[in-house]
């Protein structure tokens, strides 16, 4: 059996839009995984910082933080379920119908945190209550930023669409900024005791704006070409397997009938290595490291946060350039650089967080954040949907994402939290764990084919 073209079509499908379509959904992939990542930076660094004391009663502080870290990974259980649910809806019925849902119902789970009642007002109904809406923003943000990823791989020009994707990452990035910029603002203008008695619920009641704003640009946004371009689709709908296989056969389409006699267990395999050493990585330094900061180095709130704001913006070039070095060189060969270059810096940049100077604190986070975290997110947003054929491309992307998430970054910073208090503040284990999840990269990136500037139209997987 042949191995599945890997060269753009003789016509783009992306050709069929024009530049203003394709703003509009760059624009909506960008906001929409924007909100994502405030919604979920907000919630790890008031995690970091004050639920601990907010929502839940422990005379042990580090019981306390790990805690909080556990409600923080209980949102990543619910992802794969919801990204299951409403990636195949994707897939059968379009990407834009899906992700004005999911975009709603996780916006307005991450505005009622900012209601709920404490554990002093309400006791154990409090964290109660914070896990449900935990849940609920997790089920809709399980499909948000993989739809958006597609979303955008197919909407972009083949030879550019490393770049465009890169949007999405830098989504993530104006997020994290955003969202530690808030929590920045909170800490300089307001006391400890006030940000704790009620200032913390700010950030979380204004996320609302640009949940509204997200949704007024995803209204009316056109389908993706790609998707309408599928031989499957008939009148803006995905046929059954069994109609699908029924047209195959009748009009002799041997890409189709290849497809449905294929495994997708390769390239699967390949996205949630990839996956699970980039989402490991962020959870790690993006949760855990920032509470490892304030609770086992004892400096102060803000250092944390500033470093968080201070890497954002350092992101703004590493993840365009990223996705540029991605059309330029190939996913492969970038994949491999990045990991190896990440694989070096992980001990100089923990002993320089480590030392309590905060210009190696800031240096050592800004280094270790952008070259083991955003580098893989650009690339990643664009390999994971070229890996996978056009028919179920966001169901395995999708599921593929959530599944690592919710082994790496969801219990990542718990286990880390414990870890490290069972060693007395030793950086040791955090070394050791992000160096199991970039290795994860590393051999998916090994293993993989060169996807750059695939036929996103062919039903086929990549491998």
């Amino acid at each position: 059996m042949s191995e599945p073209q890997m060269t753009a079509p003789a016509v783009d499908p992306a050709a069929k839009r024009s530049v203003r379509d394709l703003v509009r959904a760059a624009i909506s992939g960008w906001l929409g995984t924007a909100l994502e990542f405030m919604d979920y930076q907000l919630y790890s660094l008031a995690a970091a910082l004050v639920f601990a004391d907010l929502f839940f009663s422990s005379e042990n502080p580090a019981i306390a933080v790990v805690a909080a870290m556990a409600t923080y990974g209980v949102g990543y259980v619910a992802r794969p379920v919801g990204a299951f649910f409403f990636a195949r809806l994707g897939d059968k019925t379009g990407r834009t119908k899906v992700l004005f849902y999911t975009i709603l119902l996780m916006g307005l789970a991450t505005t009622l945190i900012g209601f709920l009642p404490t554990y002093s007002q309400v006791g154990i109904l409090a964290p109660i209550l914070l896990v449900l809406l935990r849940i609920a923003q997790g089920f809709g943000a399980g499909a948000e930023i993989s739809g958006a990823g597609v979303m955008l791989a197919e909407y972009a020009p083949a030879k550019r669409r490393g770049i465009i994707a890169s949007l999405v990452a830098l989504g993530t990035n104006c997020g994290t900024l955003l969202a530690s910029g808030i929590w920045a603002i909170l800490l300089f203008a307001y006391s400890e005791d006030e940000v704790i008695a009620w200032a913390w619920r700010i950030p979380f009641i204004a996320s609302a704006v640009i949940m509204l704003f997200a949704i007024w640009v995803r209204f009316n946004l056109k389908e993706t070409p790609v998707f309408e371009e599928r031989d499957d689709v008939v009148d803006g709908k995905a046929l059954s397997r069994d109609e699908a296989v029924k047209l195959a056969t009748e009009t002799n389409d041997i890409r189709t009938l290849e497809a449905m006699q294929r495994k997708p267990w390769k390239a699967f395999s390949i996205a949630l290595l990839l996956r699970f050493g980039q989402a490991g990585n962020s959870g790690m330094i993006q949760t855990y490291l920032i509470s490892y900061i304030t609770v086992v180095l004892l400096l102060d709130r803000s250092i944390g946060v500033n470093a968080v704001i201070v890497s954002s913006l350092v992101a703004f070039i590493t993840v365009p350039l990223s996705g540029w070095l991605g059309d330029r060189f190939g996913r492969k060969r970038m994949y491999l650089i990045w990991a190896i270059i990440a694989l070096i810096v992980i001990v100089p940049t923990m002993l320089m967080i480590s030392s309590k100077d905060t210009v190696q604190v800031f240096v050592g986070y800004v280094v270790l954040h952008n070259l083991a975290v955003m580098s893989f997110a650009s690339l990643e947003n664009l390999t994971l949907p070229e890996l996978f054929g056009s028919r179920n491309r966001y169901t395995f992307t999708a599921m593929a994402r959530e599944i690592a998430a919710i082994v790496a970054t969801g219990a990542g910073p718990v286990i880390a939290a414990a870890w490290v208090s069972a060693v007395t503040g030793s950086f040791i284990p955090i070394i050791i764990m992000l160096m199991i999840f970039t290795l994860s990269a590393l051999i998916a990136a090994i293993w993989m084919p060169e996807v750059a500037g695939r036929d996103l139209t062919d039903p086929r997987d990549a491998i």
